[in-house]
């Protein structure tokens, strides 16, 4: 048999069998490097793969280690904990809530503000629909919304930390598409290829973010309008009227400036995003000490939770790391260059295709798992096609993030789910879903019509 077709046909069934082994539930990263080992060693005896090729990966592990962007990964994952932590989530519902409670969907308005501020904050999506259902959940019931609009705009505002920086997700797909994207042009003969940092992936997704918010807040005065049974007022004392300017400074405040310090020194160009992160999270811990929780056990639940999320990120990517090279040594990368170049459509049609796959995967498998399996086999064959990184990289973000959204299998609906009183159905949870998918989906065509909508920021930003 021709060694070429056997390692192409090994490096797709490993593909696939990956896939099996994750939704059988075995830990991602040794499912990703186990199976992969698995094929490199049969792959060896048939000729199509050289063991040698896998001392490549030390010197990758170490350029992980040694690389400052990423540092800033760990770094905001600390803020958003400690600001989750010292209940800052807590009394920005409350005090939204209470800022536009006497207004027919205003507690649903409060929501989708409240959770904007927790993605700009936090970047990690299970934690803010947790936080959120906890919070928000059993007031809007009590307020008597409809459980289908009440559990349909607390998953869709918690997805918000897919998109809105600083996403962590878009950290990593920063730091990839700017490798990936440097080997590309110079393999066209460009050797002076303009960069792709994080803060370009930062600018790019900041409008599509805040065309969610507005597009949800939208919606959210609609059905105030049209089905105001659906989202009525929420009562108001006058004790809580009399002190809402004070609540409303001292709780709103603190963490919007916090915010704005942040994402406006990436976009400014003042600081990079490690350093940005740094500033966060003391700034987290200043604004906890201020309402003293900035305790010793605190602190250690703070690190303890930091040190295990960003854990488990990098070692699905160390696990990442084997899978791709054992899939492009064998002839994969190949096979899926010539199957994206023969698609109809050309490259909108390879670009859909990716789009596809990754929103499937996104029913099974975390965001970090799939743009660590995804991205290295098929954004090289992308950005060969003149597809720009950035448009890429906030493409993919908003599509997972409809992906975390949609029934039967989104992330963001488990969350709920878990935390959800036994009132409240799963079958509630799915259809309030669905007209924030279709929202999304909307989002996700203008973006595809109008690229500048990613594009224009960063170039008026950073002068691309």
């Amino acid at each position: 048999m021709d060694p070429v077709f056997l390692g192409e046909m090994l490096s797709l069934l490993m593909f696939f069998t990956i896939i099996g082994v994750l939704m059988m539930g075995f830990p991602v990263a040794f499912s990703l490097a186990g199976t992969s080992v698995i094929f490199a060693t049969l792959g060896h005896m048939l000729g199509v793969f050289d063991l040698s090729n896998f001392s490549s990966l030390a010197p990758r592990y170490i350029g992980v280690m040694l690389n400052e962007v990423l540092v800033a990964v760990p770094l905001f994952i600390f803020m958003g904990m400690m600001l989750e932590r010292s209940g800052i989530a807590e009394q920005l519902l409350i005090t939204m809530g209470r800022l536009f409670g006497k207004l027919r969907g205003g507690l649903g308005l409060s929501v989708i503000i409240v959770g904007a501020l927790l993605a700009a904050s936090t970047g990690i999506v299970g934690a803010t629909v947790v936080t959120m259902g906890l919070l928000s959940l059993p007031a809007m019931m009590r307020a008597g919304y409809d459980p289908k609009l009440a559990t349909g705009v607390i998953c869709a505002s918690g997805t918000l930390g897919q998109i809105i920086p600083p996403s962590t997700v878009l950290i990593f797909m920063g730091d990839m598409l700017a490798g990936v994207n440097q080997q590309v042009q110079m393999s066209k003969g460009n050797f002076a290829p303009t960069p792709v940092s994080v803060g370009d992936l930062f600018a790019g997704a900041f409008i599509p973010g805040l065309m969610l918010v507005a597009i949800y807040m939208v919606f959210m005065i609609y059905k105030a309008v049209r089905h105001p049974e659906t989202c009525p007022a929420l009562e108001v004392t006058a004790e809580e009227r009399a002190r809402l300017f004070k609540d409303v400074i001292f709780t709103l405040l603190p963490p919007l400036l916090l915010i704005i310090a942040v994402l406006g020194s990436i976009l400014g160009g003042v600081a990079t995003p490690t350093e940005s992160a740094s500033v966060g999270a003391v700034g987290a811990m200043i604004l906890a000490a201020i309402k003293r929780k900035l305790t010793f056990a605190n602190l250690r639940h703070v690190m303890f939770a930091t040190a295990n999320t960003t854990a488990m990120i990098f070692i699905i990517l160390i696990g990442a790391s084997v899978f791709s090279l054992v899939f492009r040594m064998m002839g994969g990368e190949e096979l899926v260059s010539d199957f994206l170049n023969s698609l109809p459509g050309g490259k909108m049609g390879a670009i859909i295709f990716v789009m596809l796959l990754m929103f499937i995967l996104g029913f099974i498998l975390d965001t970090f798992e799939i743009i660590f399996l995804v991205i290295p086999i098929t954004a090289p064959i992308l950005l060969m096609m003149d597809i720009d990184p950035i448009w890429l990289g906030v493409m993919v973000a908003v599509n997972l993030q409809t992906s975390f959204l949609t029934p039967p299998f989104g992330f963001a609906l488990f969350y709920l789910r878990g935390v959800a009183p036994d009132t409240i159905t799963t079958r509630h949870i799915y259809q309030g879903a669905m007209p924030f998918v279709f929202l999304q989906v909307m989002v996700i065509g203008l973006l595809i019509l109008f690229p500048g909508l990613v594009t224009w920021l960063p170039d008026m930003i950073y002068g691309r």
